[in-house]
């Protein structure tokens, strides 16, 4: 399923057949924008044969993980696209029309964090980027698409009509959703913290597993972004201008802080994480110094009872009257002087 608008001069259309396409882009001054949704085999039928976008470009845009990257391409040329055969469909024309320029293919995500599984899940989204088309293929509903679609479309945007400005406009959609993201696992890194120095519980080591997981895996979905905004800003292909580079460059700076923050909650995990295992050792430790002492004690009684519970016929104090007093009088005073000198130690 996809959905076609072209800009032609400021005003936009929405009612372009697909066989129009290199019609459409033929005059520079028009923009198109083809989003692609679930693509299915017509879809892909329509980027391979009416844009001639490279066979491995398509593979990868149809993939649901593909890392992000950006690859350049050089449209092929083919016969022209508003010359179908009769009883051909709009997916089957032989050959692209678009030819002569170039093209970037960007592998984009965005990141949602899901509180009720402590989870970061991402989202990938496919970009075809030319001199005066943008088309972008993704898998399920994308908000960013629409929330950029209704700013280009606003009165007196400040999009304008550049290629360069609307991929601004999206990338940068896609990165501010990061920050609140990385709001939302910062307050869930303080709740573990509370959790585990205030009112323990069993779980959280799980979540705060489960949370460097997905911080892990979040940061190896943004970090290589960096490298995709590097080669764009380089303008190896003359599809950005010098004032689309400035917007770039700050999508660049936004990723360098995101990829910061996750290194800065996952150092936090793991310091929440360490502590936990510090506490238990300290607890352990305190748990066998209380046994070591009870058993000293004990042992000092055992031993009273076991001297005077030797079988001799000749024993001294064995006829003693008060020598089961005595004898818990030892236990009692021994007990009491061991008491005294580990308090005094700070052992108990």
């Amino acid at each position: 399923m996809y959905s076609l608008l072209v800009s032609e001069n400021g005003v936009f259309r929405t009612d372009v057949p697909c066989a129009s396409i290199a019609e459409v882009l033929a005059n520079p001054a028009n923009i198109l924008w083809m989003d692609v949704q679930d693509p299915a085999d017509e879809d892909i039928a329509v980027l391979r044969n009416r844009f001639g976008f490279h066979p491995l470009a398509i593979e990868d845009a149809i993939r649901a993980h593909e890392r992000p990257k950006v690859d350049a391409y050089d449209l092929s040329s083919g016969a022209s696209l508003l010359n179908v055969p009769n009883g051909a469909s709009e997916g089957d024309a032989p050959a692209p029309e678009v030819r002569g320029g170039s093209y970037y293919f960007v592998v984009f995500y965005a990141a949602v964090y899901d509180s009720q599984e402590d989870h970061i899940t991402s989202q990938a989204v496919s970009l075809f980027i030319g001199a005066n088309f943008l088309v972008t293929v993704h898998c399920g509903g994308f908000s960013h698409v629409d929330d950029t679609l209704a700013r280009w479309q606003a009165p007196n945007s400040p999009l304008g009509h550049r290629v360069g400005a609307l991929v601004h406009a999206l990338l940068d959609a896609l990165v501010d959703d990061y920050f609140p993201l990385m709001d939302r696992v910062a307050d869930r890194v303080e709740d573990l913290e509370d959790t585990i120095f205030v009112a323990f519980t069993e779980e959280s080591i799980e979540t705060i597993f489960r949370l460097k997981k997905g911080l892990l895996n979040a940061r190896r979905t943004i970090a290589p972004e960096r490298d995709v905004l590097n080669v764009l800003l380089r303008r190896q292909l003359p599809i950005f201008t010098s004032e689309d580079v400035t917007y770039l460059q700050d999508v660049y700076d936004h990723i360098v802080r995101v990829t910061d923050n996750i290194d800065t909650y996952r150092d936090l995990l793991s310091s929440a994480l360490d502590s936990y295992l510090s506490l238990q050792s300290n607890k352990l430790n305190q748990i066998m110094k209380t046994l070591t002492v009870a058993s000293i004690i004990l042992m000092t009684a055992s031993l009273i009872t076991g001297f005077y519970g030797q079988n001799f016929k000749r024993f001294p104090a064995l006829d003693f009257r008060i020598g089961s007093l005595w004898s818990l009088l030892l236990i009692v005073a021994a007990t009491v002087t061991l008491v005294i000198y580990f308090k005094w130690k700070k052992w108990l």
